[in-house]
């Protein structure tokens, strides 16, 4: 202990010597950072120190942050305490020891100390805020130094002392982050031990109305815990009467501008006070404070507030009369802001404004208060300190800019035949040929023909260029498409149409040219000569005759050597008719079949 007395009254940054004290006192089994046996040795010693030094400074009559403080000529020297704490909390920041002792010192510290020197106190952990925020030292202690705040607010007043609660709660916003659940109430629990104390028997001598004294007090029950208000209708309705007859006696008051800058006591912070007196003798003065009645209209708008809020269940919600009336309330209460001076409707706007920012307070605690938090964005750094900027396209993208560039270069660019080009059919079907090779050995899954985008476009160019290929898509798929010359010879085989296959496609193309000239001989015919056509169908009973088909039964007929006599070549012909017209005409496998059969018997004949 009396090595670091010493270390204290030494000059000079704690780092030039607070690890050589350190080692020096518990000698560790490590030079840089203390066992957890160590750092617990280490604690008591600090611990006890602390608490000499604190009596020390008791019984010489010094403040406790200034005992052993000197402004002598060479230098002011700091205090012994806040030099213990610099060491303390240098070697907490480099890890030398546990991290969570600076702040067991500073608990410490504030429960032997008067509130008088815990202000002080205070102030010094204000100061080292950065430092006591570190993820290394807040993860230890963060803890520790809630409670830490938590016991000096219940040893404050909350009339007396409002500043330095004040203080204390905005250290705790700055120290904790946002999403910090132990700061956020989450059940939405409210303070009803904060009950408001009026009289409830009317003094003697009084010039106020009792009753309408005991109706504006009694509205502070309500406000104190809002939710008892959904729980009872007979609740909700005695609020609402009270709440009307404070409004209507507002309204039958108003305040004129000079009585509301004469009275109005914001400015002045000596005045200011955290709850108003209610002393029935006050409350003529009370209702022409036009503070006070901000006051009370505001916790209206609160409460309201409160009470429009999505619940978690369905019975908090409030019925749909009671949100008619809750609505027409608001709307008076803000016709009454809105009227009080000075500057009524500024007022008004800001209020609105920060109950609107509530709400997003409300519904980041019933999602679970999620962490605003992000991860940190790397900026890239450019090499040559220049801030790179983002290039500008002319004509929007990079694209576009070049395509108008080679433009402006070269005029012809966008008229020039080869531009756009489609390519033969021997070139586009080549990959595919190559995948239809086995000497390639390329896998079925990897073939072009498991391309929808390949195959439709090779389709379209085979349509245009090459019938004969596209003509075999029905029987062969879309390999049988492939020009048979990119084919080797064992695969082109498979592919190939025999000739009989030919020679059928080619007798019905005949037989269909020979019936589209048969069509265009009878266009041709004199009127006359098909008067006398009619007539002798008519006589002979028999329909129209379709030039194809009767081409297809006589060619039939003649294969069979046999001359077909005309009422049975007109009644055969009147058959296939009556037959294409019904949709049950037989399939042309079967009249090709027909005409090969004909011809292997005339040539057999």
């Amino acid at each position: 202990m009396e090595v670091f007395r010493r270390a204290i009254l030494q000059p000079g940054p704690p780092e030039a010597f607070a690890l050589q004290t350190v080692q020096q006192v518990i000698k560790p089994q490590k030079q840089t950072k203390l066992a957890q046996d160590e750092n617990q040795l280490l604690e008591n010693i600090l611990r006890s120190l602390l608490q000499e030094l604190v009596a020390s400074a008791v019984d010489s009559g010094q403040p406790i942050m200034l005992y052993g403080h000197s402004n002598d000529v060479g230098g002011s020297t700091q205090g012994h305490i806040p030099r213990l704490l610099d060491i303390v909390l240098y070697l907490c920041e480099k890890e030398h020891i546990e991290g969570g002792m600076i702040f067991q010192l500073l608990e410490d510290l504030t429960e032997m100390s008067t509130m008088r020197n815990c202000k002080d106190i205070f102030g010094y952990i204000e100061s080292k805020q950065d430092v006591l925020g570190k993820q290394e030292l807040f993860a230890r202690g963060k803890l520790v130094m809630l409670r830490t705040c938590n016991q000096l607010l219940r040893r404050l007043s909350k009339a007396t002392d409002v500043v330095f609660c004040g203080r204390i709660l905005t250290f705790l916003a700055h120290f904790f982050p946002l999403s910090e659940r132990s700061a956020v109430n989450i059940k939405g629990v409210f303070n009803t031990s904060n009950e408001t104390k009026y009289e409830k028997e009317p003094p003697e001598g009084i010039s106020i109305d009792f009753n309408f004294y005991k109706t504006f007090w009694s509205l502070q029950e309500n406000f104190c815990n809002p939710a008892s208000l959904t729980v009872a209708p007979t609740r909700w309705q005695k609020f609402a009467s009270s709440l009307m007859v404070v409004l209507n006696t507002f309204e039958a008051q108003p305040l004129s501008d000079e009585e509301g800058n004469a009275n109005n006591l914001e400015e002045e912070a000596a005045n200011f006070s955290i709850k108003y007196l209610t002393s029935s003798k006050l409350m003529g003065l009370e209702l022409k404070d036009p503070s006070f009645r901000r006051h009370i209209l505001v916790q209206c708008l609160i409460l309201f507030d409160y009470l429009k809020a999505p619940a978690k269940t369905e019975k908090d919600l409030p019925s749909e009369s009671m949100k008619e009336e809750i609505k027409s309330y608001e709307e008076h209460v803000k016709k009454l802001l809105k009227l009080t001076p000075p500057r009524g409707k500024d007022f008004l706007h800001k209020v609105e404004h920060i109950l609107e920012r509530e709400k997003n307070w409300v519904w980041w605690k019933r999602d679970g208060c999620p962490p605003f938090e992000k991860p940190v964005i790397e900026k890239k750094v450019v090499q040559d300190g220049t801030k790179k900027r983002r290039p500008r396209w002319r004509m929007g993208n990079r694209e576009l800019s070049q395509l108008w560039k080679w433009a402006d270069q070269n005029p012809n660019a966008l008229t020039d035949p080869q531009r756009v080009r489609t390519p033969s059919i021997m070139e586009y079907w080549k990959p595919l040929a190559e995948d239809m090779d086995p000497i390639a050995g390329i896998e079925a899954e990897y073939h072009h023909k498991n391309h929808r985008v390949y195959c439709w476009k090779g389709l379209r160019f085979s349509a245009r260029q090459d019938l004969d290929g596209f003509s075999r898509f029905t029987d062969h798929g879309i390999e049988g498409v492939v020009p048979l010359e990119l084919l080797p010879p064992d695969v082109r085989s498979k592919y190939q149409t025999k000739s009989t296959d030919r020679s059928k496609r080619a007798k019905k193309e005949e037989a269909k040219a020979a019936a589209q000239q048969g069509e265009e001989n009878q266009i041709a015919t004199p009127a006359s000569e098909i008067d006398e056509g009619i007539r002798t169908d008519l006589e002979a009973a028999a329909t129209p005759m379709d030039t194809e088909a009767s081409g297809a039964v006589a060619t039939g007929n003649v294969s069979q050597g046999e001359s077909p006599m005309p009422d049975e070549q007109q009644k055969q012909s009147s058959d296939t008719d009556a037959g294409q017209e019904t949709g049950q005409s037989e399939p042309d496998a079967e009249v090709e079949a027909g005409i090969i059969d004909g011809e292997a018997d005339q040539d057999v004949d």
